[in-house]
């Protein structure tokens, strides 16, 4: 029996091939254009089909954001319904607008959500189903759903209130073996990535549980086949112990994994993994139309005037950014600093898409800038506990052969982290980047004074790294003192109705020192 596995991951909420910096865009991504590259496989392919979400597709969008926002225009189960999938797994933005928004999600879905590694309280699972048995041509497939177990260090503590999150790799070691039993070929779904390099085992980060994928694929016997995600990375496998895939974010490509099963030695004979990418594809015009009138509400949504600004706070070298902070860098701080009441806040540019602000300012503007649906914490931290964040912010910067300022390779391998680097305001400080990593922030004031190690200060950050995500174990859940729950969007266009016209101000309280 031949089997053909097609999986999608991260889309998150990418419907249309556009990322609403402007109208009437066709990208090289969007699951309408996925639909059609399925519908084409599917009048070509020879044998059985099997087709998986992989995860991360509540949010990430503005299209998303809007419906998380006006349920009444529609939900994200009405577009991944159309998609014809035999079932999904959770993703770990899935949790971003509560527990009950993601219930209510999935009870709308046509599809069976999979996941045998997040339990409730009482033991059920959060998803009911932690697999799936589907038979073709008279041969049983087990689908086992598995998500990062990483989520409580990102997700605010009541969101992930009452749940168990276990490693998937254990999980995996209870539910293979049993699944080999049951069925003739079993698939692992796993919403995660590889912690190690796939050719020499050496870790590529920090080895915190968050991405097993290297220790499934090596330590777990019976599994035929490795469909992977949440790194955005693109990846197809054929040389280890069964093939992989890992199809990138926003529906850039397609994973698919070709299985020739014989029924007689129950045994699979050949297996190829490979990825097909949506660059040229058109688009499913039965999709397209049918969701035209959301596009249309989202479009004029984003169009509306929110404020506007005198000076420049336009970005055009997010390196530069970086490097200097910007006006709409303090822009961003002041909005935290005013809705907490807090003199010191970080953030970050998340992402080099940003292009920061015109001389207007609409929604389109914002949530195009401000990527993610943060929420902000304050957090009651030491003089001591802000210096160790400042060298991990520090260590972002590195020098290439040439001398010349660069970004360092563990925020850009195996997965670009951009957001993981974080500029202050209401404090004074300077990284030496000719220094070696761990010893870079050669000052530290606030009012002219040298904070002291044992000093208490309060902070506003965005809410992920408040919990310490991003690798930041100096914060965390039990020094957060108060938040605002308040999506940032929404605080930033609050304070544009408060301040309808901003002023852009170069801020110069950071120094970088590289040569």
């Amino acid at each position: 029996m031949e089997l053909t596995l097609l999986s999608t991951s991260d889309t998150h909420g990418f419907l249309y091939p556009t990322d609403f910096r402007k109208r009437n865009q066709s990208l090289d991504f969007g699951l309408t254009k996925v639909k059609e590259q399925i519908k084409k496989i599917e009048k070509t392919v020879q044998g059985s089909l099997i087709k998986i979400d992989n995860g991360d597709f509540l949010q990430g969008s503005p299209l998303s954001y809007f419906l998380a926002k006006n349920p009444s225009a529609g939900s994200m189960a009405d577009v991944m319904n159309e998609m014809g999938y035999d079932c999904g797994v959770l993703g770990n933005h899935e949790f971003n607008y509560g527990i009950e928004f993601l219930e209510e999600t999935i009870s709308k879905l046509n599809y069976p959500i999979i996941c045998a590694n997040i339990l409730k309280a009482n033991g059920d699972f959060l998803t009911n189903c932690p697999y799936v048995v589907i038979e073709r041509e008279g041969v049983k497939i087990a689908v086992l759903g598995l998500t990062t177990q990483y989520i409580p260090n990102w997700e605010q503590p009541k969101t992930v209130e009452g749940l168990v999150f276990k490693s998937a790799l254990e999980t995996a070691k209870e539910f293979v073996p049993k699944l080999k039993e049951e069925a003739d070929i079993v698939i692992v779904s796993y919403h995660g990535g590889f912690e190690r390099d796939l050719e020499t085992g050496e870790p590529t980060e920090v080895l915190t549980g968050e991405n097993e994928g290297y220790a499934l694929l090596h330590e777990v016997e019976g599994i035929d086949c490795l469909l992977t995600g949440h790194q955005h990375r693109v990846i197809s496998l054929n040389d280890g112990p069964c093939p992989v895939t890992q199809p990138g974010d926003k529906g850039r490509y397609l994973g698919r994994v070709d299985l020739d099963f014989d029924e007689v030695t129950k045994k699979i004979k050949k297996s190829q993994a490979s990825l097909i990418e949506i660059n040229q594809e058109v688009e499913n015009q039965v999709l397209h139309e049918k969701f035209l009138p959301l596009l249309n509400q989202v479009e004029d949504w984003l169009d509306q005037p929110q404020g506007k600004v005198e000076g420049d706070m336009t970005i055009t070298d997010p390196m530069k950014v970086r490097e200097f902070s910007h006006p709409y860098i303090e822009f961003i701080q002041d909005v935290q600093k005013e809705v907490t009441g807090v003199a010191i806040s970080g953030t970050a540019l998340f992402d080099n898409n940003g292009t920061g602000f015109g001389e207007s300012i609409s929604m389109r503007d914002i949530v195009t800038n401000y990527i993610y649906p943060n929420t902000v914490a304050v957090l009651d931290i030491s003089g001591a506990d802000l210096k160790v964040a400042l060298e991990r912010c520090a260590s972002y910067f590195d020098t290439d052969q040439e001398n010349q300022l660069c970004v360092s390779k563990e925020f850009l391998e195996p997965k670009v982290e951009h957001y993981n680097y974080d500029l202050y305001s209401g404090i004074d400080y300077t990284f030496d980047i000719r220094k070696e990593k761990g010893q870079r922030v050669v000052e530290l004031k606030i009012d002219d004074k040298e904070i002291q190690d044992d000093e208490r200060l309060e902070v506003v950050m965005n809410q992920y790294r408040a919990v310490g995500g991003g690798d930041y174990g100096m914060f965390g859940p039990e020094k957060i003192v108060r938040e605002v729950t308040i999506d940032m969007t929404e605080l930033i266009s609050g304070y544009l109705e408060k301040h309808p016209t901003i002023m852009a101000k170069q801020p110069s309280n950071f120094h970088l020192i590289k040569t």
